[in-house]
């Protein structure tokens, strides 16, 4: 599992750039109670969705139009073009499918809006109502599918099975065989990262100013692989990075323990967007390669950080402060902070 991997980061962020709402999300700096400093990447208003997936999803659907588009024709097309009449009535033909337990479907459903393709999105009878009706609220149907996360991503799959080519599945997760489309949703996660290095290239005066440490929290891993990757591809300054899980679902954490993919079980966690049993193959083998540590952290803990940040006015989900609760809990889990760290962590969601 040591092959290295590229993301691109310049394509998804040229064409993200051209989306007309697009705005780079804030750094926030406070103090940990440790005495650390600590910078927050709030997400909890990307692109109207309260979510980082929303770059994820809308580049996919967009790359993957522009790739047919161009196969069918060959011919280049400005991704310009995929805001003309012409392009979105040929883009209505295509659904894209996909399991989500919640922001990820919300990311493709508007990926799928803004370029007037359809979109159908499983989701498992533990997720909330109310991302149910963002879902419809943006056009995309919603299906049903099974108790837990890993149900509705098998009838995803089992739909897209049958043989339609204008049927997309749009996972945001990779197994053998099916890496494009993920690969392209990572892409995407790069540009979270890309605005990053550009605040620290500009506003650190000293390589002492960028962050000693990024504490990033994963579900399949998607944003953790992504962001990991362009760190170390492309910041002049290396971090520390370490991976948070619940303790629920330490998926990743046990496939670093034992050099392979693991599948886990575990209670229902309230880090409803990190329960995720079995991570994505592309994502365990980024963070093998590259990450520094794995932890995880208990229901307490990142209900603790809900409340921390929420004091400091952001407002977030268990999964969207998960990083910041292995922060705040270091020393527990026996992660070296020295003096005078900085400690980046990203708010991954608002609170719906």
């Amino acid at each position: 599992m040591n092959k290295s991997y590229q993301l691109q980061y310049v394509r998804p962020w040229n064409l993200i750039n051209l989306c007309p709402f697009y705005q780079s999300t804030p750094l926030r700096e406070m103090s940990a109670p440790s005495g650390v400093q600590l910078l927050i990447k709030d997400e909890t208003n990307r692109f109207g969705l309260g979510a980082f997936k929303a770059l994820g999803g809308i580049y996919a659907v967009a790359m993957f139009l522009i790739d047919r588009w161009q196969t069918e024709h060959q011919a280049e097309l400005d991704p310009n073009k995929l805001f003309d009449q012409e392009l979105q009535s040929w883009s209505n033909q295509f659904t894209f499918v996909c399991a989500s337990a919640g922001n990820h479907g919300m990311a493709v459903a508007k990926g799928a809006q803004l370029f007037n393709a359809k979109c159908r999105v499983h989701l498992a009878d533990n997720v909330p109502f109310s991302f149910e009706e963002k879902l419809e609220s943006l056009g995309a149907e919603v299906v049903r599918s099974g108790t837990v996360y890993e149900d509705s991503m098998q009838a995803a799959r089992d739909e897209s099975d049958f043989g339609d080519d204008t049927v997309v599945l749009l996972a945001d997760s990779s197994w053998p065989g099916y890496t494009k489309m993920p690969t392209l949703v990572m892409e995407g996660y790069t540009v979270l990262a890309e605005e990053m290095r550009r605040h620290f290239d500009q506003h650190c005066q000293s390589n002492q100013d960028w962050p000693s440490h990024v504490f990033l929290q994963a579900g399949v891993g998607g944003l953790a692989a992504a962001v990991t990757l362009h760190i170390r591809q492309h910041w002049r300054v290396q971090p520390k990075i370490i991976v948070v899980e619940p303790d629920a679902a330490p998926c990743l954490y046990e496939s670093n323990r034992l050099g392979k993919l693991a599948t886990v079980k575990g209670p229902v966690s309230s880090m409803g967007r990190l329960d995720c049993k079995e991570p994505s193959l592309l994502a365990f083998a980024v963070l093998q390669q590259h990450a520094d540590d794995f932890v995880c952290i208990s229901e307490s803990d990142a209900a603790d950080a809900v409340s921390f940040l929420a004091e400091r006015e952001i407002t977030t989900t268990p999964s969207g402060a998960a990083g910041v609760a292995a922060v705040l809990v270091a020393e527990r889990l026996d992660i070296s902070i020295p003096a005078g760290s900085t400690c980046l962590a990203i708010a991954t969601e608002g609170q719906f």
